[in-house]
């Protein structure tokens, strides 16, 4: 194998190009063995390899620094850079993040993994780089679909007046995770179309220097085009055309359901129909195919993650013009939601816990002071093994203190049809529900309860001394832990649902003085800022006992769920313990 010869991107300049096209056959293989393995990103990888050969070709890596733009195609880097037991040992296949992270090798100059920030990111290493009278080279790389993110527009805006080297390398494959949206993408096709020629040029407009190449999966071309603009003395851009899924046939045929993947993926011989499956996605997308027939109001408004919420192609075919999805422009959607629910349009918007975060101040000002009144459904929001750059862990204490806005966390089926049908019909503010991260559960009985009646918990079961209150995710742990209280204290526990994360209920946490001397809330998030910390300040000045269960401030890249359990004692036998000894 060709990959035996290279421990490091130096070792790349010894090779012909005949030797380079072979190694990019051979790093393919080993990346579609892998991902179908572990699961994980699998067209962006492929799509990029024979670019990565290239820039570490003519580049000269760390000198040179390469800034990955959300870093999940930065496989092929890893192999090149010191890291190619990951992919060629199945034993060490789970050894390195799927993310370029510094602490694995000094190639890697960010940990990044949310979108559209490479640009940035390079043009402060640019200025460091002037200020400090140094000479190197700084590349962005950022994926066409990352263009559409207003941080990328910003870099750019920025980077373009640099006057020094700096060389962002776009490189478009006409997709994001699913197809491209905005009017940035006709002009990224017409260059395309045009070999680069068109003299409408989006990067010419800011100031760019502007190179195209049409085949970006052609090692010799891509070092051609690379050796022009090494060691330059201002800022270009090098738009290179690619091709997602690039040597995978079903990859390429498929690019949406092939930008990641589950393990097991292409060795799968029958495929279950997702309509044969009752889940949450399954619940959401009913209710607004419903509602969207009754009501031409509705619009569902999603940034560039249709798959995570099991919008399909056809689905989103259905709903024709109610349903938006605005790219990767997480804030754009906040205030275009906002603006729809104030023109009297029902704005259904979708999102994953852990891109909320770079939406705050739209939350806060677009929307919630304006107190528009949309439906947030909120995605993957928990405690999780995943990367330190994909953590749903902190959008409670993100959205909840937020005033206006109304964050629910229901427990089963019903009471997330419930508080579905009281956002979408009520006008008075903003409400984020926090789809469950759990397998769904049923009751069986329709949830008749009035949402409208602010920060009213569920009594669910009432007992003495000890009151649990088990939110959202974590209801069933607390109804456990009410069993393992009575088994090994001998103590009824009262058990309470919350439902609420945005107040609390003070008549029933007062009450609960009479006959209680200890609370204990779990919540399936960071303690810091979260919903066990308003009980915990209710009972301040008191002599309530109050145990908040939940996760640290902290960021954790890819620890075992069980393990993080452990660590923050969410464990029904571990709380009755602390508990015991508190008594």
């Amino acid at each position: 194998m060709i990959l035996d010869k290279i421990n490091t991107p130096n070792n790349l300049k010894d090779l012909t190009i005949d030797e380079m096209n072979t190694l990019a056959d051979e790093m393919r293989e080993l990346i579609i063995k892998k991902v179908n393995t572990t699961g994980g990103h699998m067209g962006p990888n492929l799509g990029i390899i024979e670019a990565t050969i290239a820039m570490h070709y003519v580049f000269n890596s760390p000198v040179d620094k390469i800034v990955f733009d959300v870093s999940h195609q930065c496989y092929p880097h890893k192999i090149l850079t010191g890291r190619k037991e990951g992919f060629t040992n199945p034993q060490e296949y789970l050894k390195y993040t799927g993310y370029t992270a510094p602490e694995e090798s000094a190639h890697d100059i960010f940990k990044v993994g949310h979108t559209s920030t490479s640009v940035s990111l390079a043009t402060g290493l640019a200025k460091a780089r002037d200020l400090k009278g140094e000479k190197s080279n700084i590349i962005a790389l950022i994926g066409d679909g990352s263009l559409s993110g207003g941080e990328a527009f910003e870099g750019l805006d920025n980077a373009a007046e640099l006057g020094s080297n700096m060389i962002v390398i776009v490189n478009d494959n006409d997709m994001s995770i699913a197809e491209n949206q905005g009017g940035l993408y006709k002009n990224l096709k017409a260059l395309r179309d045009s070999n680069g020629a068109c003299e409408c040029n989006f990067f010419r407009s800011l100031g760019f220097d502007y190179l195209y190449v049409d085949d970006g999966n052609n090692i010799e071309k891509l070092i051609e085009a690379f050796k022009q603009v090494k060691d330059i003395d201002h800022p270009i851009v090098v738009h290179i055309r690619t091709l997602k899924g690039c040597g995978l046939p079903i990859a390429e045929q498929n690019k949406e359901a092939f930008h990641w993947i589950m393990p097991g993926t292409l060795d799968a011989k029958t495929e279950q129909s997702c309509d044969s499956i009752e889940d949450y996605n399954s619940v959401t997308n009913e209710f607004i195919m419903k509602k969207a027939q009754e009501d031409s109001s509705l619009i569902v408004v999603n940034p560039a993650t249709p798959g995570v919420h099991g919008f399909t192609p056809e689905f989103r075919q259905r709903l024709g013009s109610q349903y938006t999805d605005v790219g990767i422009a997480e804030e754009h959607a906040v205030a275009y939601c906002s603006a729809l629910a104030k023109a009297g349009a029902k704005p259904i918007f979708t999102i994953v816990s852990s891109f909320v975060q770079r939406t705050y101040d739209q939350l806060s000002q677009d929307l919630c002071l304006n107190n528009s009144p949309i439906t947030m459904l909120v995605y993957w929001g928990g405690l999780s093994n995943g990367d330190a750059t994909h953590l749903g862990s902190f959008d409670i204490s993100l959205i909840s203190n937020i005033p206006n806005i109304v964050y629910l966390a229901p427990t089963n089926k019903e009471e997330y049809l419930a508080m579905l049908e009281y956002s979408y019909s009520q006008n008075e503010r903003p409400i984020a529900i926090r789809v469950p991260n759990i397998p769904l559960v049923s009751s069986g009985i329709k949830d008749n309860t009035d949402y409208s009646i602010l920060n009213k918990f569920k009594l669910i079961e009432k007992g003495e001394k000890i009151a649990i209150l088990g939110l959202g995710n974590f209801f069933n742990l607390a109804n456990e832990l009410k069993k393992e209280i009575k088994s090994k204290l001998n103590i009824d526990a009262t058990l309470i649902n919350p439902i609420f994360m945005t107040g609390v209920d003070c008549d029933l946490l007062e009450d609960l003085k009479a006959d209680h001397d200890t609370v204990i809330t779990l919540e399936d998030g960071i303690l810091d800022g979260g919903f066990g910390e308003k009980i915990a300040r209710f009972y301040g000045n008191s002599d309530m006992k109050v145990f908040n269960y939940g996760g640290k401030k902290e960021f954790t890249d890819r620890i075992p769920l069980d393990e993080l359990y452990e660590r923050y004692h969410l464990k029904k036998e571990l709380i009755v313990d602390d508990v015991k000894n508190y008594l």
